[in-house]
């Protein structure tokens, strides 16, 4: 899983990836990739009952984008848009602090003018493609209505200032998979506060419409390069009850409808990340695709069941072990055993 993270000039991205990566290495205007594991409990519980070889986490890169100062290229903003096209998710970082040097915070406007550049960067795009369509058809050469009739579609609601996430049909289809629509992507909103200010600001408008959380940047920037016993003093001097990489791998699973399920083998505990709804052949297929192309039969426990069990064993005992078919809707938690033949 891929997230990058954007925002207007000053609202505090770089701090913010540093507070969610730890990583303090980089220089103003480059661009940083840091990946991390997804911290879940579950795993180190499964880790200390069954004592494998390896625990593998799931994980998550942080993307920030650079910029050059002096770049030949024509617009800066376009090219940070191309950056983040092959990101899975955005966090869009909003400055609400002032300081010296800053004007005072504008979150309504903020949002809505960087929203308009999104939409802007996507209009452009498929008006691009649409001409080329129209080329097509003057030709007399076959195109995809499909296709042809999304763009369609697409173009209508850019045009409205409406971005492309609002319609679940523009974000599933195959058709649109290769545009890459940065206004499709799942966001998440996260107002960049004041030290003291741990209070989600009064914009319904926002707020009503879209995932939002607070983060006070720089003071998680600094519990970020704490020791463990330092950061617990902080932790509560400032009433934070998780960090800041905890709260936003959460929200930003939630903002793309995933959740978690787990195998475990002899010498393997293993988190995997997947889509809410999916079945257990998509699982299969995570994995391995020899799995999904060989699939029998998915042997299902729930992490919760299996901790009241104390055993798989017993688990097995008390009926907790289920055999499923391909189309068994995963369940966060479920540890999945896939008994498949290639």
């Amino acid at each position: 899983m891929k997230i990058g993270i954007i925002g207007f000039p000053g609202s505090g991205k770089t701090t913010i990836f540093e507070a969610l990566t730890h990583n303090i290495t980089g220089h103003k205007g480059e661009t940083r990739l840091s990946t991390i594991k997804v911290p879940d409990k579950r795993v180190d519980i499964l880790s200390d009952m069954y004592k494998p070889k390896k625990t593998i986490y799931a994980q998550v890169a942080y993307f920030l984008p650079g910029f050059q100062e002096h770049s030949k290229e024509p617009a800066k903003e376009y090219n940070i848009w191309n950056k983040v096209r092959d990101c899975d998710a955005l966090i869009h970082v909003m400055r609400n602090f002032g300081g010296y040097g800053f004007e005072p915070p504008d979150l309504y406007n903020d949002f809505f003018n960087f929203e308009q550049e999104m939409i802007l960067a996507d209009l452009v795009i498929v008006e691009k493609r649409l001409e080329r369509i129209e080329l097509e058809k003057q030709r007399h050469r076959k195109i995809d209505q499909e296709e042809f009739a999304l763009l369609i579609e697409c173009r209508k609601n850019l045009e409205n200032g409406i971005p492309l996430r609002k319609n679940p049909d523009f974000v599933s289809a195959p058709a649109l998979k290769g545009f890459a629509f940065v206004s499709a992507k799942p966001i998440l909103v996260l107002f960049n506060n004041e030290d003291d200010d741990d209070s989600l600001p009064d914009l319904k408008d926002i707020t009503s419409r879209e995932s939002c959380m607070i983060i006070r940047g720089k003071l998680e920037q600094e519990l970020a390069q704490m020791s463990d016993e330092e950061a617990e003093d902080f932790l509560s001097e400032f009433n934070i009850t998780a960090s800041a990489m905890d709260r936003v791998i959460s929200q930003s699973y939630e903002v793309q409808s995933l959740i978690s399920f787990f195998t475990v083998v002899k010498d393997e505990v293993r988190a995997w990340t997947i889509k809410k709804g999916a079945q257990a052949l998509d699982a299969a297929g995570i994995i391995h695709t020899d799995m999904k192309k060989g699939f029998i039969r998915a042997e299902v426990v729930s992490f919760k069941d299996l901790i009241d069990a104390g055993t798989y064993h017993e688990a097995r005992k008390k009926g907790a072990v289920r055999l499923e078919g391909k189309t068994y809707e995963v369940r966060d938690g479920d540890i999945i055993n896939f008994r498949f033949n290639v």
